[in-house]
């Protein structure tokens, strides 16, 4: 896109949490796409599963030429009314997208059934912290969380369940991994449903901590290196 306005227009990539715009707009994840300080997308717009998403102005956009020509044509237009000093107009036609949050504010209602054949409900973790772990087969960083997940179960025991919740990857792959790995986490594939419900998950790993009483006490996005150390010092008070 930026090739398309020599002179006119420069990219800037911005690391994740460290946005002054992504903060100041209350955008809690990725990708968000901004015109000078004109949020044009966010999160939900891209949704992350392709088929059956309603919600999103892009979606389905995983291998949708007609999503992402949309999305094309609407990033023009919006640099357009910007570089012909139309930003007040610009500003009105994304109005909506402002206070909107990101995040979900509490467990979500959900039904699967884990790799082991058994049903797998919001309700089995009732009266507990609940730590649930989006990954994929294919994220790198994901594997070293999952390593980490078993090491929660001897620290907190019958006070924290955890459930660890595949996306986007082949079910032999995904019980390769688990099968590795520690049999005190809840394994399952998640369906596009239940990764809507949990607010749409639009990048892994994705990370969701909840109290006792249901309520979300913090979503962790990405693998920053102290994405542990956070979320043992927030398990810390949830189980007490």
């Amino acid at each position: 896109m930026v090739a398309n306005y020599p002179g006119k227009v420069r990219f800037v990539s911005e690391n994740f949490g460290a946005s002054k715009l992504a903060e100041r707009f209350g955008v809690t994840r990725y990708p968000a796409i901004f015109v000078d300080d004109i949020l044009i997308a966010r999160p939900r717009d891209f949704g992350f599963y392709g088929e059956g998403e309603k919600g999103g102005r892009y979606t389905p956009w995983i291998k949708n030429a007609a999503s992402q020509a949309k999305f094309k044509t609407d990033l023009a237009h919006m640099i357009d009314l910007v570089l012909a000093g139309k930003k007040e107009e610009a500003s009105r036609e994304r109005a909506d997208t402002r206070g909107i949050p990101d995040e979900i504010a509490a467990l979500p209602k959900f039904t699967l059934t884990d790799l082991a054949g058994h049903p797998l409900t919001q309700e089995q973790a009732a009266g507990r912290a609940v730590l649930v772990e989006f990954w994929a087969t294919w994220c790198p960083p994901c594997r070293s969380t999952l390593e980490w997940l078993g090491s929660l179960k001897p620290k907190y025991g019958d006070n924290l369940a955890i459930l660890a919740l595949a996306v986007e990857s082949p079910e032999d792959k995904v019980r390769e991994t688990a099968g590795s790995l520690s049999p005190e986490i809840h394994w399952a594939i998640s369906n596009p449903e239940t990764a809507r419900a949990f607010g749409d998950i639009v990048a892994v790993p994705t990370l969701l901590l909840f109290d006792r009483s249901g309520k979300t006490a913090r979503v962790l996005y990405g693998a920053p290196p102290d994405l542990h150390e956070q979320a043992e010092k927030i398990l810390d008070g949830l189980v007490k």
